[in-house]
């Protein structure tokens, strides 16, 4: 079974755990003080970091993946397992990236299965020699996993397929889902037993892995975990169909920093954001940020490079210069287009060989001069919709030939077996134009490495006895749904859907002048060269350092079960307020000040009932009853309903519309602020609020006396920021002559008079209290949002501004763990209400306020 750490975060999230063993003890346990070997790996319960505090070392990247980059072999003569290192995996080629100092550990499973055995042997082999983890999935668990939950569901979903019915995609399946979990438990287990909190970096790579970083984060709160994602990631259309598609989001956002491959993969990413967990993002210095529970969460938009010197190093090879001297005979005279394509449905096979057959007849003259050399992976699975697309693929080559063709002319060339690296090479250093037509694909190297293999090397070119200096050309069409597309800028850009399209663009490549290939050709070979896979991890690294800069300037506090975990970083002074530590202050104090909040500080903000509850009243009027106490109100709403709300509080004072309005209890008159009552700009900001709220369904005007505030909470999340935004610039602008303030808030845009805010009027009533030889030795201000942080600022700079030499207790508490200027927090209203009652108990009735206190609120201002 899972270990006890993450039992109950199996448990919530999947149902029974799969019977999964127990991580092998074999690697190295981490040493975290001198002489003392720590339970790193989650065999014991914590959820704090300070167990695997570790003596300092070298920096180490930790790189986690699916598989391995490995290539293994049993001897069968021995017995023994043989491994070596798999070159072509980009994942080997990250360290050039790295500094020559930086340690690199991977962590991943191994792609031949080793029976549980030889797991031990094998896993201490592994780290020994090549730095190594390897995770061992029990076999059901791998293959729901694997070709369960990541090719059946997450990797069509990914690259927009819908299960819209039976054959057209696996309709979710909560054990792939179960697996899924698992798979990533084993993961997590295998980085625990490895992880040095303070030196190590971790990156995690592709859609198989998306929640491990809730496991890592749950463990070790201030691990520096970044995350790349590979493949496409879909509009929030589709990603909202995912019936787990919180968990994953959360799973990411669990993380310093998240890759993608272009903008549209993460603009779609933070609409999910934006549209199921109600999170913003902005713009930092360049950088795309989300702030997450305190925490800020970095996006990096990079696609990922190739490695220059592996592929120029095949193209030196002998092997490959014959081939190429082979092609070049077989082909003399025909203008070559390649396609290199795996075989699956979101490669656009047939719609390739649709628009070449299309280009055959649109242009005849093209016949016997023009050949589609189409080289086809071997498929990564083995579904229907693999079988189905090369069912069709062949049939529609074979038409093709059939009609077009010779007993000398075969204009369609399907190679569907495995082709070596030098012969593939030499097909890329052949071919007039590469054509990549799929309808969907995360980056697609494809055309990095046919520029790459155009380009040559001196070793080749001396093989094939060409110049040094020859002109170099090449053409790409490329599909505008690939991760490559917007690097490519010299490329001819296509709708892969559109068939005749395709095949104009097929043709204008191959007739293209020679002198405007070479420059298509240099501009891309420049990108390709400067951004490669060495760039793109350096670069990556690099953000992920700085992404992970503060982690131990703040404190943190893990909160929700299951997979819905995350971390609320905030200061190192905040803490919960202690209701039995404020109660004595109170019971100690001699003049006491209490600030209040009303919408989600004294009635829950999800309420649809917003009259106070008898146990607040009842509180709030013992709570007055002392004359030595002095009690506010300070709310955004109108004076009107907080007048009807508060009734049987006769001695409670009230600051309606952010201190516009104000009284000091139920007796006195309402006065204004003191500002100017020329409220005249409202006659101009109420027709362009009507105009946004017309064109923005959802979307609503609150009147206030004092303010207009224009909401969209219910409108489409995308629109209504936009609209939001689009509405601030406007009344900016026509507003710019008049004593105004225009505010954006949390799904509001408010217009209100300058110099009206909660801090102000706390303020105010502060400064009346030290004027009356009030001063307070007791403070308490409880509010929930952005408005009450002022509040919270003010009361601090009007009492220490006072001449006396008294000390104040200042209880500033927000309600709700996140980011603010107060010291403490309480989790909700019903904390609140406790802390009201516990005051109120040892408050004794009195009469309320001397006469002499009965004055008009103007004459503070």
């Amino acid at each position: 079974m899972g270990s006890k750490s993450f039992g109950n975060l199996l448990d919530l999230a999947s149902g029974n755990l799969l019977d999964i063993p127990q991580t092998p003890r074999s690697l190295p346990r981490v040493m975290t003080v001198p002489g003392i070997i720590s339970d790193v790996d989650g065999y014991g319960i914590s959820d704090g970091d300070s167990d695997v505090i570790s003596l300092p070392c070298r920096e180490r990247k930790i790189i986690v993946a699916n598989f391995l980059p490995l290539n293994g072999k049993k001897d069968s003569e021995i017995g023994k397992w043989k491994f070596s290192l798999d070159n072509d995996s980009p994942l080997l080629h990250l360290k050039d990236g790295f500094s020559p100092e930086t340690e690199v550990i991977y962590v991943g499973s191994l792609k031949t299965h080793v029976d549980v055995s030889e797991q031990d042997e094998v896993s201490q082999n592994l780290f020994e020699e090549f730095n190594c983890v390897a995770t061992f999935l029990p076999q059901d668990v791998h293959k729901k996993f694997y070709l369960g939950f990541c090719k059946q569901q997450l990797w069509p979903l990914f690259h927009y397929m819908l299960p819209m019915c039976p054959d057209h995609g696996e309709r979710f399946d909560r054990g792939l889902w179960q697996a899924y979990v698992s798979a990533n438990k084993i993961f997590a287990d295998k980085v625990m037993g490895v992880i040095n909190l303070e030196e190590d970096y971790i990156w995690i790579h592709d859609y198989h892995l998306m929640v491990l970083p809730t496991f890592l984060r749950r463990r070790f709160h201030r691990v520096k975990l970044g995350f790349f994602l590979h493949s496409p990631f879909p509009s929030s259309e589709i990603y909202r169909t995912l019936p787990v598609r919180e968990e994953l989001l959360r799973g990411l956002l669990n993380c310093d920093l998240i890759g993608f491959h272009t903008f549209d993969y993460a603009r779609h990413f933070l609409s999910c954001c934006c549209r199921m967990l109600g999170l913003e993002y902005e713009s930092k210095r360049g950088h795309i940020a989300l702030d997450y529970l305190g925490r800020t969460v970095f996006l990096k938009i990079l696609p990922i490079g190739i490695h220059m010197g592996r592929l120029e190093s095949v193209l030196n090879l002998p092997a490959t210069a014959d081939k190429l001297k082979e092609i070049q005979e077989k082909y003399r005279g025909k203008k070559v287009i390649l396609g290199v394509d795996d075989m699956d449905i979101f490669k656009g096979l047939s719609l390739k060989i649709l628009a070449f057959e299309h280009l055959l007849q649109q242009y005849p003259s093209m016949l016997g001069k023009i050949v589609l050399i189409q080289i086809v992976n071997p498929a990564r699975g083995s579904g229907k919709d693999v079988q189905e697309a090369k069912k069709e693929t062949y049939d529609t080559v074979k038409r093709i030939n059939e009609r077009y063709g010779s007993p000398d002319y075969e204009p369609v060339v399907l190679i569907d077996r495995p082709v070596p690296r030098f012969e593939k090479s030499a097909y890329y250093a052949m071919a007039e134009c590469c054509v990549v037509n799929a309808v969907r694909d995360g980056m697609n190297l494809v055309p990095y490495k046919y520029t790459v293999c155009r380009q040559g090397t001196p070793s080749m070119d001396k093989s094939l006895g060409v110049s040094d200096d020859s002109p170099r050309t090449s053409t790409l069409v490329l599909s505008e749904f690939i991760g490559c597309s917007p690097s490519l800028s010299g490329a001819i850009r296509v709708n892969p859907w559109d068939v005749d399209a395709v095949a104009d663009s097929i043709y204008s490549a191959i007739t293209m002048s020679d002198f405007e290939k070479q420059l298509r050709h240099k501009k891309h070979f420049h990108y390709i060269s400067t951004h490669d896979v060495a760039y793109w991890a350096r670069s990556f690294s690099q953000d992920l350092e700085r992404a992970s800069r503060d982690h131990y300037s703040k404190r943190c506090w893990g909160v929700g079960w299951g997979l819905g975990f995350r971390l609320v970083a905030l200061s190192p002074n905040f803490r919960r307020l202690s209701i039995e530590q404020t109660v004595n202050a109170y019971r100690r104090s001699s003049k006491r000040a209490i600030f209040l909040d009303y919408d989600g500080t004294l009635v829950p903000e999800s309420s649809i009932v917003k009259d106070p509850s008898a146990e607040v009243i009842s509180a709030l009027k013992s709570l007055c009853s002392d004359p030595n106490n002095t009690i506010f109100i300070i709310s955004g709403r109108g004076k009107d309903s907080l007048s009807e709300w508060l009734a049987p509080c006769g001695n409670l004072g009230i600051a309606a519309e952010h201190g516009y309005f104000t009284r000091w209890n139920k007796s006195s008159d309402w006065e204004t602020s003191g500002l100017s009552d020329d409220l005249e700009w409202k006659k101009v900001v109420e027709p362009i609020m009507r105009l946004y709220t017309e064109t923005t369904d959802g979307s609503n005007i609150e009147a206030k006396e004092s303010a207009l505030v224009w909401h969209h909470q219910d409108a489409d999340p995308d629109f209504g920021s936009c609209q939001a935004k689009e509405l601030l610039d406007h009344l900016e602008t026509v507003l710019v002559n008049e004593p105004v303030i225009v505010n954006r808030g949390h799904q509001i845009v408010e217009v209100k008079p300058q110099g009206v805010s909660k801090g102000l009027v706390t303020g105010k009533i502060l400064s009346r209290m030290l004027e009356d030889g009030r001063a307070p030795d007791f403070v308490v201000c409880i509010g929930d949002d952005r408005s009450d942080e002022e509040m919270f600022e003010n009361i601090s700079t009007t009492l220490s501004a006072q001449s006396s030499s008294m000390s104040t207790e200042i209880f500033a508490c927000t309600v709700g763990r996140k980011p603010s200027k107060a010291k403490y927090f309480l989790d909700e209203v019903s904390d609140v209400v406790k802390l009201l009652q516990g005051l109120a108990n040892t408050t004794s009735p009195k009469p309320r306020y001397p006469s002499h206190l009965r004055v008009s609120f103007e004459s503070v201002v």
